[in-house]
């Protein structure tokens, strides 16, 4: 296929070199930002609608809701390079009421949408084994399916509603924020009480309290590795979205709130920047260490 990609961060860019090899043609637009590899893999092009004009599927994989619009509907956007039969594949992590009006957008130009939000950082885009939770209609799923085997394993077409696949992906933040706080409390009480956290980690990883997050943001915690493969004010905008959706619906996320706090702690030190396993930190702090 031909495929315009539009973002080619710390994920995006593993994505779409990971399609390039598979013998896809790539186009995307014109930054300073981009590499001598995705220069080489890929036919640049001016700006966001020559890539649509020239592709078959356009996939986007940027920051936040705005950032979405912005490339979608902004001046010389994706929508002024669409024509009928094209679809658009939003692969960010943004807001699920906002997506259903995207997809509308969309849909009255001919083309199809779907949201198909990622998890597995920067290790499961390279190595082609992240998560993918899809929402949007079935033919446009069935059409998609074939790329989302060459950047994913676990691909889950959640529903037909447009924002299905966001609403999953805002629940799996929830999961992994609480996920990362209950790991960095654990290990900073076996640092506290004299214990080796690197030794605890390994016995605990053979026990029922062993999780992804045990085994690569632990390393990472005892290590003080905290080169960003998800930065803390990324995850810290998910959670937003997750607690703005929960007031929407009259109901409380009581240990996602405090999830929030404990990044906003190292936020106000300077951590917005830092891999989101540095919410120990907070824990740290805290406990006086």
């Amino acid at each position: 296929m031909k495929i315009g990609f539009i973002g080619l961060g710390i994920m995006g860019r593993p994505m779409a070199l990971n399609l390039k090899a598979a013998g896809h043609e790539l186009f995307v637009p014109d930054r300073r930002s981009l590499t001598d590899e995705i220069r080489a893999a890929a036919t640049v092009e001016a700006d966001a609608a020559a890539v649509a004009e020239h592709s078959d599927v356009i996939i986007l994989m940027v920051p936040d809701t705005p950032d979405v619009e912005r490339v979608l509907f902004g001046a010389h956007g994706v929508a002024e390079g669409l024509s009928t039969g094209k679809l658009v594949i939003d692969m960010s992590s943004i807001s699920p009421v906002a997506t259903k009006g995207f997809a509308e957008r969309i849909a009255a130009l001919g083309c199809g949408y779907l949201d198909a939000p990622v998890s597995g950082g920067e290790v499961g885009a390279k190595a082609a084994s992240l998560t993918i939770m899809v929402g949007g209609a079935t033919t446009d799923f069935d059409r998609a399916k074939p790329l989302f085997d060459l950047m994913g394993k676990n691909i889950t077409h959640v529903g037909e509603a447009p924002g299905s696949g966001q609403v999953c992906k805002v629940a799996n933040q929830i999961i992994v924020a609480l996920n990362i706080q209950a790991v960095a409390e654990a290990l900073t009480f076996a640092k506290k009480a004299g214990a080796d956290p690197a030794k605890v980690r390994t016995a605990l990883m053979g026990g029922f309290a062993n999780s992804r997050i045990l085994e690569v943001h632990a390393e990472r915690m005892i290590n003080r590795t905290f080169a960003p493969g998800f930065r803390i004010r990324l995850h810290q905008k998910d959670l937003n979205l997750a607690l703005s959706s929960a007031r929407e619906m009259g109901m409380a996320l009581p240990n996602t709130a405090i999830a929030q706090q404990m990044f906003s702690t190292v936020v106000a030190a300077g951590g917005a920047d830092l891999d989101h396993s540095a919410l120990v930190q907070a824990i740290e702090l805290m406990a006086g260490m």
